[in-house]
């Protein structure tokens, strides 16, 4: 069972109040690689020689090993306490900056992001589990779990700042300076800080399940990169879809099966539930793959220096912060529906607003509309994650905020995956229509069409072309906004698909507002019966007690 101290007292409200910092130091140091590499895009590649594709994989293999496991993470906190668990995703975190800070090819770098992208999997279904544990009252935890959320809009706000600042002095590679001491010092503050924890009883490691989960979320995102760079013919292509579909399906059979599932089924049994996930999953592969695209749009498009352009990005995350703080305060007033379902349809508008974008808009002109994409994102974050919580009884809150990050970083995987298969093609495809216009014709056009062509258009980039530069790097740029203006569209389509699956799924009274505090007495929030559905003495379900758990809480709650 979890080891807590006691609410009540100078050393419980210490040791909760110390819990719930580094709770939010942990998923500050988790994000902080997102937008700060993504800001960063051009100059790696204009030194590493890398292209589109290459590119893709450098945010991709951050995002991979969150995505595929997270949800083992959970279970690990759970079987091996979430103290050990918080301080080995540090030190994964650290290691994973150390390795990208000395890389001085695409593929090491590859190896950094993805060995911190692991420690990033581990701290937050971590962090999470941790305030679940500190803070028993659902209304109460709603108002932690909002500063959570804050913490991870604070580190991609400030990432691509301090990366911009960086790239103004020194080589690109110091970009990961900062998360290592950052890291190494939370670790050894959590040796002393965290409260320990017991194994909970009856649960272990899912391995069938965590193959499976992992060997359908590697092949698919793989699929969908590769098939995008070069063709989806391509034998190794299909081969890695069709692996993506069989494994798949193998792993909802082992996790129906199982005795000890690392995602129970029994959760998609709240309708609530399904509805966070879903938009999760949505809108995360429409805003992290856009955040890709701004980048290329700033460094490619408008040539800015990464400080500036990294100024322009956090205006998203600063508004989402701003617009977060009363979100936190109406949780418990206005309908979860009615926030996120509002908030993905600001997104929805702030996007189709951005294909409004010339190379030449001004600061003003792209900051009004990254400020209302921020509103919007500010607007979904807290409640979508405080509701997959709390839409599930008690025992099942840490599995469901797992479950909900998993989905989260599946759709961050896809997101730069497919909107940069998307701009690719449709950019390409454009480049010599807008050649032509401009005045460039014959070898020069060959040889810029045929670089495009195997590298993307940053390939163009780095071609010497004498006095035809300043006119291919114009077309350039216009193909480049016909692809950013296609893939605005979809990501729009997708966010208004998120918006209306919120607004069917999601019921009056449901989430945060609908669920219920622990009753008095009743042992750490467990729900009356909770032996009789298989419970164990923690809290925590055993085995099939997990769906019986659920069956009857539902039925009590109805």
């Amino acid at each position: 069972m979890n080891v807590t101290p006691p609410a009540n007292g100078p050393l419980g409200r210490d040791r909760r109040t110390a819990t719930l910092v580094m709770a939010c130091v942990g998923v500050f140091v988790a994000y902080l690689p997102v937008t700060g590499v993504a800001a960063s895009l051009p100059a790696i590649q204009a030194a590493l020689d890398a292209s589109t594709s290459q590119l893709t994989w450098v945010q991709s293999a951050f995002i991979l090993p969150m995505a595929a496991l997270i949800l083992t993470a959970g279970v690990v906190g759970s079987v091996h306490g979430r103290k050990r668990t918080y301080v080995a995703g540090m030190l994964f975190s650290a290691a994973g900056a150390a390795v990208a800070l000395s890389a001085h090819s695409v593929q090491v770098l590859w190896a950094g992001q993805a060995v911190a992208g692991l420690g990033a999997a581990t701290l937050l279904p971590t962090t999470l589990a941790l305030i679940n544990d500190v803070v028993p009252d659902v209304r109460e935890r709603g108002r932690f779990i909002g500063l959570w959320a804050t913490s991870l809009l604070v580190a991609l706000a400030v990432a691509p700042l301090i990366a911009g600042v960086v790239l103004e002095h020194a080589d690109w590679r110091w970009i990961y300076a900062l998360p290592v001491p950052v890291a190494l010092v939370a670790a050894a503050l959590a040796v002393r800080l965290l409260p320990a924890s017991a194994p909970v009883p009856g649960q272990r490691l899912d391995w069938p399940g965590q193959i499976t989960a992992t060997l359908a979320i590697t092949t698919l995102v793989y699929g969908v990169i590769e098939g995008g760079a070069h063709s989806f013919t391509e034998p190794s292509v299909v081969a890695a879809l069709c692996v993506a579909v069989v494994t798949g399906v193998a792993f909802v059979l082992v996790e129906r099966r199982s005795t000890s599932p690392m995602l129970d089924l029994a959760l998609f049994r709240s309708p609530a539930f399904v509805a966070t996930t879903l938009v999760a999953l949505i809108m995360f592969l429409a805003l992290i793959g856009f955040f890709f695209l701004l980048s290329l749009y700033f460094g490619l498009v408008q040539q800015l220096p990464t400080l500036e352009a990294g100024q322009r990005m956090c205006v998203v995350t600063v508004a989402a912060i701003v617009a977060g703080q009363p979100v936190g305060l109406l949780m418990h007033r206005v309908p979860a529906r009615v926030m996120i379902t509002g908030g993905l349809l600001v997104v929805t508008a702030a996007l189709l607003a951005l294909t409004g974008l010339e190379a030449d808009t001004s600061y003003a002109g792209v900051a009004w509309r990254l400020a209302l994409l921020g509103v919007g994102m500010g607007a979904v974050v807290t409640p979508m994650t405080a509701t997959a919580v709390a839409s599930v009884p008690r025992p099942l809150a840490g599995m469901a905020a797992a479950g909900s990050n998993a989905f989260r970083q599946v759709g961050g995987a896809l997101g730069p995956a497919v909107l940069g298969t998307l701009l690719t093609t449709r950019a390409v495809a454009a480049l010599p229509g807008h050649l032509a216009d401009a005045g460039v014709t014959g070898a020069t056009r060959e040889q810029v069409v045929a670089a495009a062509d195997a590298g993307g258009l940053g390939a163009v980039a780095q071609l010497r072309l004498g006095a035809a530069t300043g006119p291919v790097l114009g077309a350039v740029g216009d193909s480049f906004l016909d692809g950013l203006r296609t893939c605005l569209l979809v990501a729009a389509g997708l966010t208004l698909l998120a918006a209306l699956v919120s607004a069917l799924l999601l019921r009056p009274g449901g989430g945060t507002g609908g669920a219920r505090p622990p009753a008095a007495g009743g042992g750490a929030g467990r729900p009356e019966g909770a032996e009789r559905a298989g419970v164990g003495a923690s809290g925590t379900p055993t085995g099939k007690g997990l769906a019986h758990t659920f069956e009857h809480v539902a039925s009590s709650e109805a």
